[in-house]
């Protein structure tokens, strides 16, 4: 089977194509800007096309040859005309028209856990629009909502361990009581990668999701645990945090010309729980069961 990957080149992206090759497909992916010249100087054996995924031609380029799309592209955090509604929903709404007008009937769609049609975040209503139009698309779809996905160079667990070199204090805004079910990035890979082929998951929603359920201080204590350091871990009343995020996300994409580290989006998503159920993707994928602490132990050390 030949696949085209959008946001290859991203964190969860490189782990996705690398799955897929293993399981005996061969990878095209796709990338705009510089990230596809980092991909023109790879000797890798994957193949890649320069494009936009909101540029309907680009996208059928691409698609050309293809079997199956799997669509990885998202974002946490908006700069200028990179906003969650043209990304999250125009970019999937584009990839569903390119897919029905190139003949490719199998898609395999990445969105996230919480995500639902009353959610408090901007970034969870989006994604539930994205995935509503895959559902309603009349392709071979599978949907996965993966809990916080954690490994090598994700922008998570690796800001707060090195936050830890050097701050004495981690900060935690709000109570700190939501709980998250933090999952490795290669049991998001492989189950991405087995679904492409498997009848069972077609017109399917699973939940990518850990073992453990923890809050946000008790993944921290973890760290520090694996890491061998003490720090204070310190709560931040959202009250106080709300105002400083506004200004960092006016400044950030102005002067910096990246999305802040924080926005008040994201105090919203970690006011709740963000936990689910991976009894079925284990099932149908043999996807592991992998402990937090361990899956962290093997790359943090």
């Amino acid at each position: 089977m030949r696949v085209l990957i959008t946001g290859a080149t991203g964190f969860v992206g490189r782990a996705v194509c690398e799955a897929v090759v293993r399981e005996g497909h061969s990878v095209r992916r796709m990338a705009r800007g510089s990230r596809s010249q980092s991909l023109e100087a790879q000797n890798d054996g994957m193949d890649w096309v320069r494009g936009s995924v909101l540029c309907p031609n680009d996208l059928r380029q691409g698609m050309q040859g293809c079997d199956a799309v799997i669509h990885l592209v998202g974002i946490i955090g908006e700069i200028g005309d990179q906003t969650f509604e043209r990304v999250h929903q125009e970019a999937t709404l584009r990839v569903l028209e390119a897919a029905l007008t190139s003949g490719v009937r199998r898609i395999v769609h990445m969105s996230a856990l919480g995500t639902r049609p009353e959610a408090a975040s901007r970034y969870h209503q989006t994604k539930w629009a994205a995935e509503e139009a895959v559902r309603s698309s009349g392709l071979d779809w599978t949907v996965f909502r993966p809990s916080l996905i954690y490994g090598p160079g994700d922008g998570f667990v690796n800001l707060f361990a090195g936050m830890s070199r050097w701050s004495p204090v981690l900060p935690v805004i709000g109570r700190g009581t939501s709980l998250l079910q933090p999952v490795s990035v290669d049991c998001v890979a492989r189950a991405f990668a087995r679904a492409l082929d498997s009848k069972a998951a077609v017109h399917q929603t699973y939940d990518l999701c850990g073992p453990d359920r923890l809050n946000l201080p008790q993944v921290l204590q973890t760290l520090l645990r694996i890491t061998r350091r003490r720090r204070v871990i310190l709560r931040i009343p959202r009250a106080l945090a709300w105002y400083p995020t506004a200004v960092l996300e006016w400044v950030f994409p102005r002067v910096l010309r990246r999305p802040a580290p924080l926005s008040r989006d994201q105090i919203l998503m970690l006011e709740e729980d963000n936990i689910g159920n991976p009894e079925a993707a284990e099932r149908d994928f043999q996807i592991p069961s992998v402990p937090f602490a361990k899956g962290v132990e093997d790359f943090l050390r």
